[in-house]
């Protein structure tokens, strides 16, 4: 396995390794770059010893039919064949591998890198529903109103991820429906660079929430403006972490409270009681 020499990262001036200075060329036909005129997606891809479920994610983004698409890798350091598997896929863009402070950490990371006009995340245990998901995305944002955009989220068995085990049907936004415990699916969550560059990254003082501060902060303290897409596009791999166990969700209330509190905004009594009672709906709409 090649060495790769840890980078640090200054956020004022994005930074990038390539772990393929010349990388081969696919066969024909599979990655053509579109026009100039087309948007630039940055796709994010956070990893840590991934090696069991990359090449999912890595393919998923290799196998779109929008082209016009910079895949950057973030890695925190793996000690397994994340990295080996990574350089077997040319159409990466940016990869560095060091160790981090976290998850929330590596997605800042990866957004300074970027250089496309729209920015989502893909996690490396995720992977995208169909090869048309950026294609239908990037309809979406043909709308220059359109600051972002969520859809919908299916949950999947670890080891088959063609089982369905859970249905996340978002719905359209409201600015109520965020105090009556609703939020999107983030990994569905597509935003244009230029909000991240306004209103901030994910603020790594919250260890599970990040990532709901972020959204309160987009979407009630900025009021962006958010488009729904009413489809299934992210296949999510079950298990997370802040709902494993009884005493994690009690923390990630606590750190959604406090999401709240940064942005100046107060919830309903029963706003952060509903949010975890969502996902029973999730498991129903699925049966």
């Amino acid at each position: 396995m090649s060495q790769h020499p840890s980078t640090s990262l200054n956020l004022s001036q994005p930074l990038s390794t390539s772990l393929n200075p010349s990388p081969p060329q696919p066969s024909a036909g599979k990655f053509n770059p579109s026009t100039p005129s087309t948007p630039k997606i940055s796709i994010i891809t956070v990893s840590f010893n991934s090696a069991s479920t990359i090449a999912d994610t890595l393919k998923a983004v290799f196998n779109q039919t929008y082209k016009r698409i910079e895949h950057i890798i973030v890695d925190g350091g793996s000690t397994d064949q994340t990295i080996n598997i990574v350089e077997g896929f040319p159409h990466v863009a940016k990869c560095i591998s060091e160790k981090d402070e976290g998850i929330y950490f590596a997605m800042n990371k990866g957004i300074a890198m970027a250089s496309g006009d729209i920015i989502g995340i893909l996690n490396a245990d995720d992977l995208y529903a169909d090869d048309e998901v950026i294609a239908k995305v990037t309809a979406v944002f043909e709308d220059p109103a359109v600051d972002a955009t969520y859809a919908d989220l299916v949950f999947v068995d670890r080891d088959d991820v063609s089982k369905v085990v859970r249905t996340w049907k978002s719905g359209i936004f409201t600015r109520s429906s965020m105090y009556n415990g609703w939020m999107p699916p983030h990994p569905t969550f597509f935003v244009r660079r230029a909000i991240y560059e306004k209103y901030g990254l994910f603020n790594t003082a919250l260890r599970s929430a990040a990532d709901y501060e972020l959204m309160l902060r987009f979407l009630l303290k900025h009021e962006i403006n958010l488009s729904y897409l009413p489809e299934t596009i992210i296949k999510m791999r079950q298990g997370g972490k802040s709902t494993a166990s009884i005493s994690n969700r009690i923390n990630a209330n606590m750190e959604d409270r406090k999401a709240w509190k940064m942005n100046g905004l107060k919830p309903h009594f029963f706003t952060l009681i509903l949010k975890p009672l969502r996902k029973i709906k999730q498991f129903i709409s699925h049966g």
